[in-house]
């Protein structure tokens, strides 16, 4: 299927550079697959949109401060690079990290860098892999969770701010429910949840049951390829617990929905359920690349932002709601002014 079937014209103002305040008072585009309706509401709506019995699966990633910057030892030459993952670690030299370093000039192996100020982070090159990436040593055998939160900053999207954290995208670039470190994105279609919202699908008898999928870079990047076919998507490390998985086949039993909290929920359910008629546990990677003609097991609804043109997450959506349908409710969204991207708007697709 040809990449341009995926492209669309989105005038910069409708990319939001702030979040909804409250969360719940971002706008949803209610899109019914059987027929085609579609409907504005909000996303305080979402109780009286679901129906008692309903789960939604939610992904408890949390986004580390993965974004380093500071400056070459050896020359004071400014360096920026991005915290990927932690890697086996080795016990000859201790922990090692997978960054993406985006600065100028050609740091070599043996160079150090040193991370935010005073006594920062030290980060030791060791090797240079491919597309910007190295493998670097921590200066410091503490987990990488602490030491990037005193060194790192927010990873926001280049969309947003150019990039540049505020003074509120601690709280903000993240979902309420996050408690798994790992992610160097958001999983966006969480940003939306209160605890007020919560309360109201409790009472309405919505469930909740989570699921971990490390987000990270691939799922963003855009295709380049002619066909959507020839892209290639990076493996994210996913959890989906045997409890989980019990509990999502039980509200299907008794004739609920599974409804995925983002795409990266659903990749990982589809993950799970794949060659199954039920949802299995599952622990590791997956490279999963959901297009059109895929058979959907693990999930029946959708909440979702909107996505970037030629996206694969704007692929997996296609594949989910139909091409047509979700041609045309993007369409619909840039023509009533939806916000889009990670601090935008949403859709529920039913």
């Amino acid at each position: 299927m040809e990449t341009s079937a995926f492209d669309f014209v989105l005038p910069d103002d409708l990319v939001a550079q702030q979040p909804a305040e409250p969360r719940d008072e971002s706008r949803l585009l209610v899109v019914h697959r059987d027929g085609g309706k579609m409907e504005h509401r909000t996303f305080r709506d979402l109780p009286e949109l679901l129906a008692p019995g309903d789960v939604l699966a939610r992904n408890d990633t949390r986004v580390v401060p993965a974004r380093l910057i500071g400056r070459r030892e050896a020359t004071g030459g400014k360096w920026e690079g991005l915290f990927l993952r932690e890697l086996p670690r080795d016990d000859a030299n201790g922990p090692r990290w997978e960054i993406l370093a985006t600065t100028r000039g050609k740091p070599a192996a043996g160079e150090t860098v040193l991370v935010g100020e005073g006594d920062g982070l030290r980060l030791i090159l060791l090797e240079k892999g491919d597309g910007g990436r190295w493998v670097v040593r921590p200066g410091s055998s503490e987990p990488a969770a602490a030491l990037l939160a005193r060194s790192g900053r927010v990873p926001l999207p280049p969309y947003i701010r150019k990039g540049q954290e505020g003074p509120g995208d601690r709280l903000r670039y993240q979902t309420l429910y996050a408690r798994s470190p790992g992610a160097v994105a958001a999983p966006t279609a969480g940003l939306h949840f209160t605890a007020e919202l919560f309360a109201r699908l409790a009472e309405r008898g919505v469930s909740t049951a989570d699921l971990t999928l490390h987000v990270g870079l691939g799922t963003f990047r855009p295709i380049e390829a002619e066909t959507i076919e020839d892209h290639v998507l990076h493996a994210e490390w996913g959890e989906l617990s045997p409890s989980t998985a019990l509990a999502l086949n039980a509200a299907r039993g008794r004739g609920g929905r599974v409804v995925a909290v983002g795409t990266t929920s659903a990749r990982l359910l589809e993950t799970a359920s794949a060659g199954f008629d039920e949802i299995r546990p599952f622990a590791g990677e997956t490279a999963l690349y959901l297009r059109p003609g895929h058979a959907f097991r693990g999930l029946d609804a959708l909440v979702t932002n909107f996505h970037l043109p030629r996206s694969s997450l704007l692929v997996l959506v296609s594949a989910f709601a139909g091409h047509e349908l979700t041609r045309a409710a993007y369409a619909e969204a840039v023509r009533e002014r939806y916000r889009f991207y990670s601090y935008g708007d949403a859709m529920l697709v039913l």
